[in-house]
């Protein structure tokens, strides 16, 4: 159980990069970073899951369906859902309606899963939320209420939404599955159903000149190796141990690890607020995933 966890924030602060990365390469088109990401991944998983696939054959043909599921939802359209955000909305926006992830994960662990919801739980992701939102916004509570939710924020609600159902996939199939066989099987299947989209988008946009960029590829490779075959196995295996809600709560960790990221990367600076926020955060996390259970007297 420790291990999942530790997985889980591991995870955490592999994603923090991914919408600074994201915007950082954002003047490449959505799809085509979303289908070099999953093709990098797809090579770099090759090697280690090439023999468990084809030992398991078996195992994708009986569960084709699910597979192309969690291709079609946490592999290529909430990627590209996200990379198409970035460009119309801020980063900041964008943290703030990922936050809401785990309460969009609770619900439907309990409407299709009828996972047990305990009050700690809801409490918790609601503490946990609120440090998201006040690290986010430094503590200003009018800088909060003027933010202007547009496209771009409704298109990453769109994205939270998929990657919520995604993670609902996971949890009933995920079991199934041998750990590099499996991430194999999927990151394989988003390729093959990221191509006739990529050409469309080629054919209407034109190919992107700035993908020889060597900034571009730097972002690509990280997408690729990190959030998308690392983060991608060790998020699996944590959902497949503590179920869907439980380890989305981990996701509000995103802006307290970005914050430290840009205090010891970019050199900012912490203020008070940030670290009353990312106390919260911690808390809302510990709250949902930690039992505390009164020890019996001996």
């Amino acid at each position: 159980m420790i291990r999942s966890y530790i997985f889980l924030l591991i995870t955490v602060m592999i994603f923090s990069g991914n919408l600074i990365v994201g915007k950082a390469i954002n003047e490449l088109p959505p799809i085509t970073i979303a289908f070099f990401r999953t093709l990098i991944a797809f090579l770099v998983v090759l090697p280690f899951g090439i023999k468990q696939f084809r030992y398991y054959y078996k195992i994708w043909r009986e569960n084709f369906w699910p597979l192309v599921g969690i291709a079609l939802t946490g592999i290529t359209t909430f990627n590209v859902l996200v990379y198409l955000s970035l460009n119309f909305t801020t980063s900041t926006n964008a943290g703030i309606v990922e936050a809401t992830t785990p309460a969009f994960a609770m619900v439907l662990s309990y409407l299709i899963l009828k996972e047990n919801l305990k009050p700690k739980h809801i409490i918790g992701t609601v503490v946990s939320f609120i440090g998201a939102l006040w690290v986010l916004t430094s503590g200003s509570i009018e800088r909060l209420l003027q933010l202007n939710f547009n496209i771009g924020d409704l298109t990453m609600l769109l994205a939270v939404i998929i990657w919520a159902f995604y993670t609902l996939i996971v949890k009933q199939h995920n079991h199934k599955f041998p750990i590099f066989g499996g991430t194999l099987a999927m990151v394989g299947l988003g390729v093959v159903i990221l191509v006739p989209a990529v050409l469309v988008e080629w054919f209407v946009l034109g190919f992107p000149a700035q993908i020889t960029q060597t900034s571009n590829w730097s972002g690509l490779l990280y997408l690729g190796i990190f959030p998308s075959f690392i983060a991608l196995v060790l998020w699996n295996q944590a959902v497949s141990d503590l179920g869907p809600s439980l380890s989305s709560v981990f996701l509000n960790l995103l802006p307290f690890f970005t914050t430290i990221g840009a205090i010891i990367f970019l050199n900012e600076e912490v203020v008070s607020a940030q670290i009353l926020g990312g106390v919260l955060v911690v808390v809302g996390v510990i709250m949902v995933n930690v039992n505390f259970k009164k020890r019996k007297m001996t």
